[in-house]
């Protein structure tokens, strides 16, 4: 016979067991700027903003507190386990999972990283709790160690933001494309919105009368297939029908110097200007500097083709990645061959002239808003939950 207090404890349990229904953990959220963190705080907004009652953890190893807390609402909470050790760091986050895991057996635990992975696993499996694993690139797109392509094996669901992204991972690794499914990238409409050059960045830029092209990327010396130095060799072609181009480069890292002596060994050091980094708030002012978007790139999705869209810009992306899917697979801007400088400086001629429907930025923006709005995500992520 169970006494009264020991019936009362259980009860309790039995309470607290139902408390958290989602556990997310990520590597990072907040810790650099990019198109996948944008993406994740979306993801979080939207789930911030469901009518479910569900209620979520976020376990975070490598954000501070002070970053991770304003993201929190009334079904997130959030907790840091950011270290000056890493190894410190790691333990106690895994603990804290741990524990989490056996006294709230949440429904679905989100494993925001391939390279969590098995550590998910690991504790997941043994419980019987289900785990889903988020993928967004090139982080997948070759073969894993076995271990970690086992943990995508016996996830219940991986979710990605691409087809193309989708494909690349199921052919490297051996995995159904049935088990993934799609949450794709979003764009907010209520802050990327088209308005007029400020011209106290015409000026600072040097952009007076100029045709603009932009690239926003990370100029890290991995990551030459943003395709920066691809436009760069366009830009003496563009320029014998355009010569009042300019290329905007939003973006620091350790390939600038590169980029610029190719420039100055093209003859087009003039026409390039290197903006450096710019903060999330300000972006917005730069996208309405640009006459046309321009990354030729071989991007997992490519959130700032959308960006620039609900800002009217025009855009153009490399044809074999997963920028077909904001892109629409060309109905709403230019896919050229990712490495192909002709290709791109005639797309560039085709966009400047303005003569297409892809131009046409209230067009432009309306099409990007109703496939890819914060509304939808909304929409997608309750679907999937």
């Amino acid at each position: 016979m169970l006494t009264s207090k020991l019936k009362e404890q259980l009860k309790s349990g039995h309470k607290l067991a139902q408390k958290t229904d989602h556990v997310f953990v990520f590597l990072e959220i907040l810790a650099h700027e990019g198109g996948i963190q944008s993406y994740v705080k979306d993801i979080f907004r939207a789930y911030g903003s469901l009518n479910t009652g569900h209620k979520a953890k976020v376990l975070v190893l490598r954000d501070s507190p002070e970053d991770i807390h304003p993201l929190e609402c009334e079904n997130l909470k959030f907790y840091s386990y950011k270290a000056q050790s890493p190894h410190v760091g790691r333990v106690k986050m895994v603990a804290a999972l741990l524990k989490c895991l056996l006294q709230e057996r949440p429904q679905q635990v989100f494993c925001g990283h391939i390279n969590l992975a098995v550590l998910i696993q690991s504790l997941c499996q043994p419980l019987g709790i289900p785990y889903t694993v988020l993928t967004y690139g090139k982080e997948v797109w070759e073969p894993l160690k076995k271990r970690e392509r086992d943990a995508l094996i016996c996830a219940s669901k991986i979710w990605t933001i691409s087809r193309y992204s989708r494909d690349r991972a199921c052919a490297a690794n051996g995995l159904d494309p049935n088990m993934v499914e799609m949450l794709p990238c979003a764009i907010d409409g209520d802050k990327f919105i088209p308005g007029p050059k400020q011209p106290e960045l015409v000026e600072k830029y040097g952009l007076t009368d100029a045709k603009v092209l932009m690239t926003v990327a990370r100029l890290w010396s991995g990551d030459i297939y943003k395709g920066v130095d691809v436009t760069i060799r366009a830009l003496p072609q563009i320029a014998e029908v355009f010569p009042q181009v300019k290329y905007l480069v939003i973006g620091r890292g350790d390939d600038q110097p590169r980029l610029a002596q190719l420039a100055q060994d093209l003859g087009v050091s003039e026409r390039v200007v290197f903006a450096g980094f710019v903060p999330t708030e300000q972006l917005i002012a730069h996208y309405r500097l640009a006459d046309a978007y321009i990354m030729p790139s071989q991007e997992g999705f490519g959130i700032v083709y959308l960006e620039a869209m609900a800002c009217g810009v025009p855009v153009l992306s490399g044809d074999d990645d997963g920028s077909a899917d904001p892109l629409q697979d060309g109905k709403l801007g230019w896919r050229v061959p990712h490495r192909d400088p002709k290709a791109v400086a005639a797309a560039c001629g085709e966009i400047l002239t303005g003569n297409d429907q892809r131009c046409d930025g209230q067009w432009l923006r309306k099409q990007a808003i109703a496939i890819f709005g914060l509304d939808t995500l909304q929409q997608r992520l309750q679907a999937l939950l």
